[in-house]
């Protein structure tokens, strides 16, 4: 019944006309920096950081300003996702893989309206957990320590081979080249030059934002330019712009699944919508066997993730007011929000300022329902960018993407480096090798080697640390499984043609 009251409370705040104002016009910027390629919400969040706090916000207005932001980047990011094959960030990396695939089919609204209804579902009933299970979930959370993290980031690599395709070689061959351009850039323990080439330019490493539109964006280009001026015959935009009843009845088990699995990893310090989607993803494709079409527009291949990384987004909030330890690294930057107001994160700040807490939270309701209200009347208008002539639509990604870039570090070292990367990527695509994986692989790279050499460090070098715990273990057994499935499936191919 507490609970219940501060519920509502948390409504009373969040109600206000002034946090409701914020969290539309939150939302809807969110929406537009999701949209575009390389910023993603940790970019949002910080660049409205300051404006926040100049603008002498009270420290819940801020948070629910801010939380609007990161909900509205997650639903943004599926836009140009779905519809020129550039996610928006990481965490919509899989949307690619269904959502362009039914662009081309001419269902781009479809998947429009049944990824902004995933992602609705997947936060509410994230949103739901943290009202419920916050104190217990966060008490869970706290078990994991850098040896589960290094090996829950080896069961996510070995995942991807459940990912794209029947080549499983493939798709670790670019996985392991994604966690090899994670490594490039100066050593954090040593201070190290690793595969740097003397060049100062490459000291602090690759920048997902290079690395992402090099991959994607250029590479799209590439591709788009084989069709000259015919252009894409395939994107045609379809009559509908929103799913029906029985396309919903198909998705919603993957929605509701999607939406409890990205909850849980997102209470996970650090595991992020990224590692959430992907799971989901490499699950709803094994449960849907031979009868799905994943990889070729299957409406549950955009259902799951973007249910998945909505739902990791709010529970990513459990740790930070919970525990003072970011869920990810926007909630991270909402910790600097609170550290300006000098509030600390924690399980006190339940019992000494539950207005920030709960007006937070039930924020996280109603900025769902606007975000939801926002996207789905405009699924039309986006979907109508698919009528763009390539002699139109090849220049404005090209042009989005050199700003992107060009505004990391203001050089053109890394709009070379983005062409580079591009014209291999390129050939990776030609040569069907998925770039998902290689991204998949970047992202988890950082977090991968620093878990690792932490674990090693308390260990002092013994690695017997990784194998301890009921945790590694049971994750080592997970990931044992997920590297024999495709070699079974490959035997009991070759078994059937023989």
């Amino acid at each position: 019944m507490d609970t219940f009251n501060y519920l509502m409370s948390g409504f009373g705040v969040a109600l206000q006309p002034q946090n409701l104002m914020l969290a539309l016009f939150g939302a809807f910027l969110g929406t537009i920096v999701g949209m575009l390629p390389g910023l993603g919400p940790i970019n949002g969040v910080a660049i409205l950081l300051p404006f926040a706090y100049a603008l002498g916000l009270p420290p819940e207005s801020a948070l629910i300003l801010l939380a609007a932001v990161y909900l509205g980047c997650e639903y943004g990011g599926r836009i140009s996702a779905i519809l020129i094959n550039v996610p928006g960030d990481a965490a919509a990396i899989m949307s690619t893989l269904d959502g362009y695939p039914l662009a081309k089919q001419g269902k781009a609204g479809i998947a429009l309206s049944l990824s902004a209804f995933s992602s609705f579902t997947g936060s509410t009933i994230a949103t739901i957990g943290v009202v419920l299970f916050a104190p217990l979930l966060a008490n869970w959370a706290v078990a994991f320590g850098p040896a589960e993290y290094f090996v829950l980031m080896v069961f996510a690599i070995t995942c991807l081979s459940g990912l794209v395709g029947d080549q499983p070689v493939k798709t670790a061959v670019s996985a392991l080249i994604g966690l090899g351009l994670a490594t490039v850039g100066v050593d954090a323990v040593t201070g190290v030059y690793r595969f740097t080439f003397d060049s100062v330019n490459l000291a602090d490493g690759i920048q997902f934002t290079t690395i992402v539109i090099g991959f994607f964006s250029v590479s799209e280009i590439l591709i788009m330019l084989e069709h000259t001026e015919k252009g894409q015959k395939a994107l045609e935009q379809g009559k509908r712009t929103l799913f029906n009843l029985k396309e919903l009845l198909f998705s919603l088990g993957a929605i509701i699944r999607s939406g409890v699995v990205g909850f849980v990893v997102g209470i996970l310090p650090g595991a992020g919508a990224t590692i959430a989607s992907a799971m989901t993803y490499t699950n709803e494709k094994k449960i849907a066997g031979k009868d799905g079409k994943f990889g070729e527009g299957d409406l549950r291949g955009i259902a799951a993730p973007e249910a998945a990384n909505n739902a990791s987004a709010c529970g990513s909030f459990i740790p930070m007011l919970t525990l003072g330890v970011p869920g990810s690294g926007t909630t991270a930057v909402m910790m600097g929000a609170l550290t300006l107001y000098n509030i600390t994160p924690g399980p006190q700040l339940f019992s000494e300022q539950p207005d920030i807490v709960w007006g937070l939270i039930a924020s996280l309701f109603i900025g769902n329902i606007i975000l939801l209200l926002l996207n789905i009347p405009l699924v039309g208008l986006f979907a109508k960018l698919l009528n763009m002539p390539n002699y139109i639509l090849i220049p404005s990604i090209a042009a989005v993407s050199f700003v992107g870039v060009y505004a990391i570090h203001s050089t053109t070292f890394d709009l070379i480096l983005m062409i580079a990367l591009g014209v291999f990527g390129y050939i990776l695509r030609k040569l069907n090798f998925p770039l998902s994986a290689l991204i998949l692989g970047y992202v988890l790279g950082e977090l991968m080697e620093s878990s690792l050499r932490r674990a090693l460090s308390i260990s002092q070098g013994d690695l017997g640390i990784l194998f301890h715990s009921p945790i590694t273990k049971a994750l080592w057994v997970l990931a044992g499984v997920m590297v024999l499935l495709p070699l079974l499936r490959w035997l009991r191919r070759r078994k059937q043609t023989a």
